[in-house]
């Protein structure tokens, strides 16, 4: 297919785009792009695009990807003339995480690692269009014993009929869809493996570490850690991740590539610092881990920081700063405890 006339700006697609990611993805790209944002609402939030909905570059579509997408058929997507210009970029963030309803949505998580993934290679083979696969460090499969960072030659250890290989091995099954399609059609295929990102519009009472962390703070309840006073992870702040997001799709970078923090976080003394920041009277205490809350490697990030020149520039300190500002408002606005 020749490539189509750009008129003024890019049209780009963020699938997922009313999600915690998707969703700071979408202010980004809306300053230099015109933005279709495709969500179904199974764990994104209106409210984390009310403000976009006013920006003439900016469009939502509520539609569900394991179902054909025509653009072209949309008539509130006929001002960014996508029957003549296409699309230039798909970033697709689409897949349920919620570990809260993760038993429930064990087959939406399924569906958007297949079917979902594979419409919206289809949508970039019409369009050639980059593609950018949001992928995830559970490819790597859990902590090594020795801590050692993981790099992206790693192949990983995964249970593929494990309680959790909707989302595991459907990860590392959309990645070889989409290199697949790469190699078979030539796209133009980008595979980011995200690593744990926290900061505004996580959603509350939805058995996330951090904002639980913060809410029950708030509320001078206690912080539980599901492990011991030795669980570490990796923590990166929402606007580096989107950062090297963006750069990654403007790159000539063809492999995975791990986009995170490479700083390994003791849990404990991350609860610490969220109880310091609130002034709460909270306790820490450690549970029996859960299925969705492990221990997960921390990323050697040598190959983004040669390839993309990016790195994570957030202090921990300054992240969860923001992070708390913007729960307590959140919580205020809800006008309860606890999120429903």
């Amino acid at each position: 297919m020749p490539k189509r006339v750009i008129f003024d700006k890019k049209n780009v697609l963020v699938t997922g785009g009313a999600g915690f990611l998707g969703s700071h993805l979408c202010d980004r790209l809306a300053e230099d792009n015109k933005v279709i944002c495709v969500d179904n609402f199974i764990g994104g939030d209106e409210r984390n695009i009310d403000h976009l909905l006013s920006n003439p570059n900016f469009v939502f579509i509520k539609a569900d990807i394991t179902r054909p997408l025509e653009l072209e058929n949309l008539p509130e997507l006929q001002k960014f003339k996508i029957q003549f210009q296409g699309v230039q970029e798909i970033y697709n963030a689409a897949c349920p995480t919620s570990p809260a309803r993760f038993a429930e949505q064990r087959m939406e998580i399924a569906e958007a690692n297949s079917a979902g993934v594979k419409n919206m290679l289809e949508l970039a083979r019409k369009y050639q269009a980059v593609f950018v696969q949001f992928s995830s460090s559970v490819v790597y499969g859990p902590r090594r014993e020795d801590n050692q960072k993981i790099g992206e030659t790693d192949l990983g250890i995964v249970n593929p009929i494990s309680e959790r290989a909707c989302y595991d091995e459907g990860k590392r099954f959309a990645e070889s869809l989409a290199a697949t399609y790469r190699g078979v059609y030539g796209l133009d295929v980008k595979i980011a493996r995200l690593f744990r990102a926290y900061g505004p519009r996580m959603k509350l009472n939805d058995d996330l570490m951090i904002p639980d962390f913060v809410v029950n703070a708030l509320d001078n309840k206690d912080l539980a850690i599901y492990g011991d006073a030795d669980f570490n992870t990796s923590l990166c702040y929402v606007d580096d991740a989107i950062d090297g997001l963006v750069k990654l799709a403007a790159s000539e970078v063809r492999e995975p590539i791990n986009i995170g923090s490479d700083q390994d976080e003791n849990l404990t003394l991350v609860a610490q610092k969220i109880i310091a920041l609130t002034a709460s009277r909270s306790k820490i205490k450690y549970e029996k881990p859960v299925l969705f809350m492990t221990k997960l490697a921390v990323p050697d990030i040598r190959k983004a920081k040669e390839e993309l020149h990016w790195m994570p520039v957030t202090t921990l300190e300054r992240g969860l700063q923001k992070t708390v500002d913007d729960l307590r408002a959140s919580k205020g606005l809800l006008g309860v405890k606890h999120a429903v």
